[in-house]
């Protein structure tokens, strides 16, 4: 077989192979999931009418409209956590020492890991979404090419955070280190444009909400779905989203390849 041949059987066992372990246990992606859809319901139906007043009036549906982008890209970093915690798991369970003892293409078991996230991580954006819309959410005037543009979107971040989450577990000794390793990419969501706009926020903390990966992505998102301006947000989203990716590869291939000592 040819070495592209072998990379991509390899990789496509290695999938299926963590796809089995995401049905067998379940539990890790289903806290994780619960996290952004209770802060949905939080926000909606205990602080709806505050926070819409807040940030300029309204009802509570166009708070729905604003906050349901946010908590779509949270939702992502929410369920990478789980791909650190899976990576920790094999490097200190010993199934990689086998692994290196076998005719196998040695990428594909991180190719296995970060496809297989990002996929778990577009399922859970679509349950995050269904549950947005039941409760209220509709996207205004949205064309095919920008809810295209808006996939694109979410499986380039999805990505890039699971690159991040890869290498997060990779130099975790333990599932807890790589869980609490892990915990900016739910973190960094809050201090965001998620939930408020970053002008409503003390002058003094308005650059750190607005330098960081999530806020760009959530403008523009929220622009290609409720057709607000976008301006510099997207080309500062998508360099942000190849960025981390880029940064994640790299550093996950170089602690993988090192030799155990």
């Amino acid at each position: 077989m040819s070495s592209l041949s072998l990379a991509v059987r390899d990789s496509s066992t290695m999938l299926r192979r963590n796809l089995l372990h995401a049905r067998r246990y379940p539990s890790l992606t289903l806290n994780l999931l619960l996290t952004p859809i209770m802060l949905l319901l939080l926000f909606v139906y205990i602080f709806g009418d505050a926070m819409s007043a807040g940030i300029g009036g309204g009802d509570r549906s166009e708070y729905i409209a604003y906050l349901v982008p946010g908590l779509l890209l949270m939702t992502i970093g929410s369920t990478t956590i789980g791909t650190a915690v899976s990576v920790s798991n094999d490097m200190t369970e010993g199934i990689i020492a086998r692994f290196r003892t076998m005719a196998i293409h040695r990428g594909s078991v991180l190719i296995g890991h970060v496809i297989g996230s990002v996929l778990q991580s577009i399922a859970s954006v679509v349950l995050v979404g269904g549950v947005a819309v039941a409760i209220g959410f509709r996207s205004t005037n949205a064309t095919a090419l920008e809810w295209l543009a808006a996939f694109g979107l979410l499986v380039l971040f999805a990505l890039a955070l699971t690159w991040i989450a890869v290498g997060m577990g990779l130099i975790s000794p333990n599932a807890e280190a790589a869980s609490n390793n892990a915990m900016p990419l739910i973190f960094l969501p809050l201090i965001s444009s998620a939930f408020v706009p970053v002008d409503g926020m003390p002058g003094w903390f308005q650059p750190i909400a607005e330098y960081q990966p999530f806020t760009p992505a959530i403008e523009t998102l929220r622009g290609l779905l409720l057709g607000t301006e976008i301006g510099h947000n997207g080309w500062l989203a998508v360099a942000w989203c190849l960025g981390l990716a880029v940064l994640g590869y790299f550093w996950s291939a170089s602690k993988f390849n090192r030799d155990p000592k």
